[in-house]
């Protein structure tokens, strides 16, 4: 059984399908998927979802590219939602300087309050981050002490040297469709990130893996992932299945209500 750990079926490309792809999840051999949020409204959509249909859970936040419209009624509206048994995380919360839509310093300083206030709460984070993983640890490391119930780096794409940078917060690392990629040169990485910390994720409708790069992508190409995984590592599909599902797991229901 597989979980998608990110995807954001709430996009206009994949709302109007959402009761089709939450039936059929079990046929394509997952479990459930998680919706993500961005901003406020997106994280509204993600929590209805949620509502919803029982096998779609909500990870609610401010994406850096959205950093400029955090404000109170955000954050207290993610702190006051925290406490319904389907948000499981905050997040995507972190750092992008490849397109810096918000300013540089805001985006520090919102990723920053959203640690803070993810520890508050006591939920896990999912970070974003992109052209930005200098920056990032140093936040984490200023914030070491608010990092008490989780840590997800979601489409990982540093280094296999700076995993051991990240493994000292007991970091997990989420992999998606870029890893199927022509140009990926992922193999490194994929060796040195630790099996225990290890998920999968589509990141939907985005990131659509070989041979479906050019369409839409969906909850169930993430067999495509786990597929791409095991001939990295040389070991059965089944395999990554089990420790995904498993840290998976760990990470996101350890701290349920």
């Amino acid at each position: 059984m597989i979980i998608d750990s990110h995807a954001h079926l709430s996009d206009e490309r994949l709302i109007g399908r959402v009761g089709e792809i939450s039936d059929s999840l079990l046929l394509s051999g997952l479990e459930s998927v998680f919706e993500v949020g961005f901003d406020l409204q997106s994280s509204k959509s993600a929590i209805r979802l949620a509502r919803e249909y029982d096998n779609i859970y909500a990870i609610i936040g401010t994406h850096p590219h959205e950093a400029k419209y955090y404000d109170a009624q955000t954050e207290e509206f993610y702190i006051q939602n925290a406490c319904n048994k389907k948000v499981l995380a905050i997040g995507e919360i972190g750092l992008d300087y490849f397109y810096d839509k918000s300013d540089r310093d805001v985006q520090r300083d919102v990723f920053a309050r959203q640690i803070q206030l993810a520890d508050k709460v006591g939920l896990p984070i999912v970070l974003h981050i992109r052209d930005a993983y200098g920056d990032a640890i140093e936040i984490l490391d200023a914030h070491r002490d608010k990092l008490n119930h989780g840590v997800l780096l979601h489409c990982y794409s540093g280094s296999a040297e700076m995993i051991k940078q990240f493994n000292k917060y007991n970091c997990y690392y989420a992999l998606g469709g870029a890893i199927t990629f022509k140009n990926a040169k992922k193999d490194d990485v994929i060796m040195a990130l630790p099996e225990d910390r290890l998920l999968v994720e589509t990141d939907c409708p985005y990131m659509t893996p070989v041979p479906y790069r050019g369409q839409t992508n969906e909850p169930k190409l993430v067999n495509l992932v786990v597929d791409k995984i095991a001939s990295i590592k040389g070991v059965e599909r089944e395999k990554i299945e089990s420790i995904t599902y498993e840290n998976t797991k760990r990470l996101f229901f350890k701290y349920c209500k």
